[in-house]
C-alpha cells in the first residue's frame, strides 16, 4: 500500500483506497507530567520544554479531551479542536476567544497533545488491536526521509514505533486490514479499517475518536453540524 494524503476539504470516506470502508479520527491525549517536572528540567528561565516519548511513558498521564473541555469551559470537542489549531487557522476561522479559554485552564506541567506524529499513548493500543486481529507484522511508510519497512509485531515496543519517523507516518498490518496515519499540523491520527464496525474497534482501544460519516472531513472541527 502506498502512502496517500487526505484532502482537507473533501469527505474522508470518499477518499479511502484499498477497499477501506470506515474511518475514525483518533484524538491524541493531553499530557500531565508530575508537579515540578518542567522546573527541574529547565536550564534557563522561560525555556520551552516538551517531554520526550520516553519521559511521557515513564512519568506522564494521559488526559482526555473531554476532561480538558470541561475544565476550560469550552462547549464542545469542535471548540477545543479550533482552540488547539488556532494559530494555524486563517482569519476566517481563527478564534482567539477559544484559544484564551484553553490557555487559561492550563496548569503546571501540563502539555498539549502530540502534533504531526502518532501519540505515544496510542501506539500500544494500536499494536494491541493489530495483534488481536492475528497480525504478525507491522508495515510502515514515512514521508520525511521516504523510508518504508516491515517489523515483526511481537518484537516491537511502542517507543521503537514512535522513533520510526519524526512526522508523518502510516502503519498497517501485513494484510492491510487496518491503517493508522499521523496528520500534519493536527493533534489526531486517522484510523482506517476494512471492517465496517469501526466504532466497536475504537471502543476496544479505549480512546476518544470522531467516527467518520459520509460528510466528515479532516478538519472536522470546522464542519457545521
Amino acid at each position: 500500500m502506498n502512502y496517500f494524503h487526505i484532502k482537507n476539504d473533501s469527505p474522508i470516506l470518499s477518499q479511502l483506497p484499498n477497499n477501506f470502508k470506515s474511518a475514525a479520527i483518533l484524538l491524541h491525549p493531553f499530557v500531565q507530567m508530575p508537579l515540578g517536572w518542567e522546573t527541574a528540567k529547565r536550564e534557563r528561565p522561560y525555556q520551552y520544554i516538551y517531554p520526550s516519548d520516553e519521559e511521557i511513558l515513564e512519568s506522564g498521564i494521559p488526559v482526555s479531551w473531554g476532561e480538558v473541555m470541561n475544565n476550560s469551559g469550552l462547549d464542545s470537542l469542535k471548540e477545543l479542536g479550533i482552540a488547539l489549531v488556532h494559530n494555524a487557522l486563517n482569519k476566517k476561522y481563527a478564534r482567539l476567544d477559544l484559544a484564551e479559554k484553553l490557555n487559561s485552564s492550563v496548569t503546571s506541567d501540563f502539555y498539549y497533545p502530540t502534533e504531526d506524529r502518532i501519540s505515544i499513548f496510542l501506539i500500544e493500543d494500536i499494536l494491541d488491536i493489530l495483534r488481536s486481529q492475528g497480525a504478525n507484522f507491522l508495515n510502515y511508510i514515512e514521508t520525511v526521509e521516504d523510508r518504508s519497512g516491515t517489523l515483526k509485531i511481537t518484537d516491537i515496543k511502542p517507543i521503537e514505533v514512535a522513533d520510526l519517523a519524526p512526522a508523518e507516518i502510516m502503519l498497517t498490518d501485513e494484510n492491510t486490514e487496518f491503517a493508522f496515519m499521523s496528520q500534519y499540523d493536527e493533534f489526531t491520527t486517522l484510523f482506517l479499517a476494512k471492517d465496517e464496525d469501526i466504532t466497536g474497534i475504537v471502543k476496544r482501544m479505549n480512546c476518544e475518536a470522531i467516527i467518520c460519516d459520509i460528510k466528515t472531513i479532516a478538519t472536522w472541527y470546522l464542519q457545521k453540524d
